[in-house]
């Protein structure tokens, strides 16, 4: 008993640091743990991933320095996931979807692979108000990061609208496909996982690999968000039926697995306005949710 009211004393300590922007917040000048520790072993957003050394390298891969942030653990976490899977490699054409201004069409055209980037056709990005916060990328100069060669980002990358609720059928065979929280927009829940489903059958070879992220409920497994013009809010049984409805269609997909708090960092939860950093955690629509992402490779 003893033990845990001293965990709960400094858990309690360090939510009211962060609360106050005290100086207790955790540095990452440093890994805290060793090269053989576990990494990304479980689906979903968990302080533990930030503190590896392999968070560090993938962080290196997108010119980002790590922060407390749940938006930069989806890259990596696409990342390290496309890294293992021997895709990010020359000669390997990968598709992404929602790409916006996000790094990871830069990153993977350095490690010699051939992207096209989609975004939704422009009245869909002004209409969700993502092209006036900067999100939305309506043509390819909108992806290109500043630390790529110009002519080489021009020679590895295109791009084209997409709704995501209607692939172009012009968009297949390729190695691999990704995402980072986008098909939580796409209206129901029912639809972005209508999504996830056909980027895997429609748009890769047999054996490639699909990563996709979204919002993950942490505060309910009944009650949630499931039909929304803004956001929809994924239980963990939504995407355990969901794992389960793919591999029934004969694809290998990665067990989704929730794993639970392991420090006071997990424990926090950042409301609007959103301080951000740290922003593992937050409150949305009285809901507290993080990133959670899937594998999935394409069977036969």
């Amino acid at each position: 008993m003893e033990n845990i009211e001293e965990q709960l004393d400094l858990i309690r300590a360090r939510l009211a640091a962060l609360e106050q922007g005290g100086p207790n917040l955790p540095s990452l000048d440093q890994p805290a743990l060793g090269a053989d520790a576990p990494f990304m072993e479980h689906s979903n957003c968990l302080s533990q991933d930030f503190l590896h050394p392999r968070y560090f390298q993938l962080c290196k891969l997108i010119e980002q320095r790590p922060v407390w942030h749940r938006k930069q653990w989806e890259y990596v976490f696409i990342l390290h996931h496309l890294e293992r899977a021997g895709m990010l490699a020359p000669g390997k054409r990968g598709v992404g979807f929602g790409v916006g201004v996000e790094p990871l069409p830069s990153a993977f055209a350095l490690m010699g692979a051939h992207i096209l980037g989609t975004d939704a056709p422009p009245e869909i990005g002004q209409a969700a108000g993502w092209a006036a916060g900067n999100e939305h990328s309506s043509k390819l100069s909108d992806m290109r990061m500043p630390w790529i060669d110009e002519r080489l980002f021009s020679a590895a990358i295109s791009y084209q609208p997409c709704d995501m609720n209607n692939i172009d059928p012009a968009i297949r065979g390729f190695d691999f496909t990704w995402s980072s929280c986008c098909f939580e927009h796409l209206g129901t829940l029912q639809k972005g996982l209508d999504f996830v489903r056909n980027s895997v059958e429609q748009c890769l070879k047999v054996g490639g690999v699909a990563v996709h992220t979204t919002e993950l409920n942490m505060s309910s497994n009944t009650e949630t968000i499931d039909e929304s013009s803004e956001t929809v809010l994924y239980r963990k049984v939504d995407l355990e039926e969901f794992v389960d409805e793919l591999r029934s269609r004969g694809h290998e997909v990665q067990p989704f697995i929730v794993g639970t708090a392991a420090n006071a960092l997990d424990f926090h939860v950042d409301f609007p306005p959103y301080k951000l950093n740290p922003h593992l955690r937050l409150k949305l629509a009285g809901f507290v949710s993080t990133s959670a992402g899937l594998v999935v490779r394409r069977g036969a």
